[in-house]
């Protein structure tokens, strides 16, 4: 059974790449998020396996948005996306519940491998 994933990225091309990644590897996009508030919205209408998560973005940034979902679900699986000198943010995101985090720009791997380790 191919788990479900939403993504959640400001960039639309990040989450078209992230998209075509998961789906090239069995995995099924069910839905996308472009802001935090986006992203808690669709995590309730979805309720995917995994929330793939960027920590920069408009109107909610991904912590704000993480310990929103993690209210809602306190075993939902996410994993953040930051881009380099970010540590703080991922380390808070960390200690808020993420099970794992991806630095960017990825590799199409390292996606796979924090992916395959939270949901299989």
């Amino acid at each position: 059974m191919a788990k479900n994933i939403l993504v959640c990225d400001d960039a639309a091309f990040m989450r078209m790449m992230i998209k075509d990644i998961l789906t090239k590897n069995g995995y099924n996009v069910v839905a996308e998020a472009e802001n935090g508030q986006k992203a808690v919205e669709k995590f309730n209408e979805t309720k995917p396996d995994l929330v793939l998560m960027d920590i920069t973005m408009p109107e909610m940034d991904g912590i704000q948005a993480l310990k929103k979902i993690r209210e809602i679900d306190s075993g939902a699986a996410i994993i953040m996306c930051s881009a380099m000198g970010q540590q703080a943010m991922v380390i808070e995101a960390i200690q808020s519940g993420a099970k794992d985090f991806i630095v960017k720009p990825f590799q199409a791997e390292r996606v796979l491998e924090a992916v395959k380790k939270v949901v299989g």
